[in-house]
């Protein structure tokens, strides 16, 4: 276990062996306070949090992680379907000895949430799932014919994808940053930071795996209907998303997440994190308290 400081964000980062990979892991605030964990998205990594991270750290313990391949987290993962990821994120919590665990998943990351509710349900104290849909989950067949979330089924061709993103990574993912944010947007500093965490080839292709994956997951997810989860949970979307809240909560609850509530998050798109963190911070503050 290798551990470094940056002393002035306050954030410890260390390297910690999972499952035969090296995870690089986050963390700030005091150890006796309850603990959120947090997962990120594509193309994402654990920066998307560090301004939430910050804000929550005076009353919390907070963690983060790049995801197994991405980033500093070095060794592909055994498989890429979101409950094989959950395992990662469940040894990451054993691991680090984190106690009261709230979970939070943000895209790919919000689905890999949703897994674990399901395979560990007795596990987390509260869950949060942010700006995503989850495969076989109601909305999930109208957003993958949404013909503008074309990305879904050219990620999920084999190989193609690395050969034409490989060389021109920035370009690639500054499409979907601009489109997808809300007024805010997403600095330059996380685009640099986020492309960086893709620029190696392994690293490209554990992106694209996860949609290579949706497959899978649906048939994970399916197998999970008609297993009622009690662990609270949070869904959060961005007010740029236009997104029909209570069509995705009735998905959600018609597959067994019993106690789920919703939250708009005011000026933000899909990248509500780090768009508007102390927005995020406030309504986790308030669904901690809850």
């Amino acid at each position: 276990m290798t551990t470094t400081q940056n002393a002035q964000a306050g954030l410890r980062h260390q390297q910690i062996e999972v499952d035969r990979s090296s995870i690089h892991v986050v963390q700030s605030g005091k150890s006796d306070k309850p603990s959120f964990l947090f997962v990120h998205g594509w193309p994402e990594s654990w920066a998307l949090y560090e301004q939430l991270m910050i804000g929550l750290s005076r009353d919390a313990h907070v963690t983060a992680i790049d995801l197994p391949g991405i980033g500093l987290s070095e060794g592909a993962p055994s498989a890429n379907d979101k409950c094989t990821l959950a395992k990662y994120v469940k040894s990451v919590i054993k691991k680090l000895s984190l106690k009261e665990v709230t979970l939070v998943g943000h895209d790919v990351g919000g689905q890999v949430v949703y897994a674990y509710l399901h395979a560990y349900p007795d596990d987390l104290k509260r869950a949060v799932i942010l700006n995503t849909a989850v495969p076989s989950i109601d909305p999930w067949t109208e957003v993958i014919h949404n013909p503008h979330i074309w990305h879904f089924a050219f990620h999920a061709i084999p190989e193609l994808p690395e050969k034409l993103v490989t060389g021109h990574e920035a370009v690639y993912f500054d499409f979907f940053f601009n489109l997808l944010a809300g007024p805010k947007g997403v600095s330059d500093d996380l685009r640099e930071r986020f492309t960086q965490a893709y620029i190696r080839p392994e690293a490209l292709r554990t992106g694209f795996e996860w949609y290579r994956a949706f497959t899978q997951d649906e048939k994970d997810n399916a197998a999970f209907k008609g297993k009622s989860v009690e662990t609270p949970v949070l869904y959060l979307r961005g007010d740029k998303e236009n997104v029909d809240m209570e069509k995705y909560l009735t998905g959600f609850r018609d597959n067994g997440l019993r106690h789920i509530q919703g939250q708009i998050i005011p000026d933000s798109g899909h990248f509500s994190p780090s768009e508007q963190p102390e927005a995020v911070q406030q309504a986790l503050l308030k669904f901690m308290a809850g």
